[in-house]
């Protein structure tokens, strides 16, 4: 206890004290000692409960009322209630002033910000931006179910999936079927999420535009490049030995270019594409095919190695999933030195799904460029890609062909040891093999 505290505490005890030592030297000389005790002790009793009042008086007081004069202990609690109260109201103006500050700038936010309660999956508070992009109306929309109001976007089966709601990154608004949102669901609560939207318009029509230029470009770059290739096959290096080492260059070049075109071209057509015609795709002949492109690519200075363990083909575009795997699989070779080796192997998950993993006993990959692995044009070694013959667009619609058939790539690597790139199919794209694509035997893809 506090030396204030305790002085008012024994002062007060004093006083009582002297009251009653008071009241029984009254009531010797009176002649009646317990009735001057009885009524000293009524009046000490009446006096606390006096004071016991002004407590809960000052403490359901709204108004501000400064402390009694005194050293007792109703005085010395009546100084400790008033600090506490101050206290309490210098904090609650700053939570105020915080909580007025935090609104302020959630409403200056060019995002579209809605407070939505998890279980009702109702409105409790948004920003002005929200009215433009969302059509939220205040206060109107404020506790209404979210779903109807953002109708005709799918809100309801968006919000079931809580916090393993994938972002929405091409949405249309409700207010203006031009404009384009990302929308995204932040569980910050486990009774509040915050939904967060995004104009993209802007973003998306410069993506747009950046493809277009990509597509007119690598069309206006095919004819002539096709005419420098021609020219260059016209000429014959024997007839002039000296311009044969450039002419070969020449050649080389010309060759690198028209790829690069080709790839460009078919970048362009997949990011164009918002879905791929299923049809179903044998896999042993897609493996077969596999094999004959890594020994045509490789010339005996590698092993290559197929396994076919799944014993089930997959619905998705022959084409499409032909180009994606033969350029993990022209990877795997250009990076892997002399002597390694490659395995290429198509099994099942215990889920269902399918997998298709190239490894290789090549360079391997840093961790730290794993995660921009699959950006166009994005090489780890510019020197060695180059050397390679690499275009640095391999990954790129690898991933746009991929993410047509609803599959992922995970990629596992560690320098010096190799990588490990799979292909994960779900449940619904696989279905069973055909009597037509029967798995080859081991001598065949061993």
């Amino acid at each position: 206890m506090p030396y204030y505290a305790r002085s008012a505490w024994f002062k007060t005890l004093g006083q009582l004290a002297a009251i009653l030592v008071a009241a029984v030297v009254a009531g010797l000389l009176l002649g009646q000692v317990w009735p001057v005790v009885t009524l000293a002790a009524l009046g000490v009793v009446a006096w606390h409960y006096w004071r016991l009042r002004e407590v809960l008086v000052r403490l359901t007081a709204r108004q501000r009322l400064e402390p009694a004069k005194g050293k007792g202990v109703w005085n010395e609690l009546d100084r400790l209630l008033y600090r506490s109260q101050a206290e309490m109201r210098a904090r609650k103006r700053r939570l105020l002033d915080m909580l007025r500050a935090y609104r302020a700038a959630a409403a200056a936010l060019p995002d579209a910000v809605v407070v939505v309660e998890r279980n009702s999956q109702r409105v409790q508070w948004f920003n002005k931006a929200a009215t433009s992009l969302l059509g939220l109306q205040y206060p109107g929309d404020i506790g209404a179910a979210i779903g109807d109001r953002l109708q005709p976007l799918p809100m309801s089966h968006w919000l079931a999936a809580g916090r393993n709601a994938e972002p929405m990154l091409d949405a249309a608004s409700p207010v203006d079927s031009n404009l384009r949102l990302n929308l995204r669901l932040i569980p910050y609560s486990d009774e509040y999420w915050l939904l967060v939207a995004r104009d993209v318009s802007k973003m998306l029509r410069l993506e747009q535009m950046r493809r277009d230029f990509v597509a007119n470009v690598s069309h206006e770059l095919r004819t002539p490049l096709t005419v420098v290739h021609g020219y260059l096959d016209m000429l014959d290096p024997a007839e002039s030995p000296e311009w044969a080492p450039m002419l070969a260059e020449m050649q080389k070049q010309s060759q690198r270019m028209t790829q690069l075109v080709e790839d460009l071209l078919t970048l362009s057509r997949l990011e164009a594409q918002d879905s791929l015609p299923d049809e179903s795709v044998a896999m042993a002949p897609m493996l077969a095919t596999l094999r004959r492109e890594a020994e045509a690519l490789s010339h005996k200075r590698h092993t290559i190695i197929v396994q076919d363990e799944a014993g089930v083909d997959l619905w998705g575009s022959n084409k499409e999933l032909h180009s994606a795997f033969s350029n993990l699989v022209s990877n795997a070779v250009r990076y892997t030195p002399v002597d390694g080796t490659i395995t290429i192997r198509f099994s099942r998950e215990a889920d269902g799904s399918a997998v298709l993993g190239v490894r290789d006993t090549g360079y391997g990959i840093p961790a730290s460029h794993l995660p921009r692995i699959t950006e166009r044009f994005y090489r780890v070694s510019t020197s060695r890609s180059r050397e390679s013959g690499g275009t640095g667009l391999g990954l790129s619609i690898v991933k746009h062909v991929l993410n047509l058939h609803q599959a992922r790539l995970e990629i596992e690597s560690e320098v010096g040891h190799g990588s490990l790139f799979s292909v994960h199919f779900g449940p619904e794209r696989v279905h069973p093999r055909n009597d037509a694509s029967l798995p080859l035997n081991q001598s065949q893809l061993a």
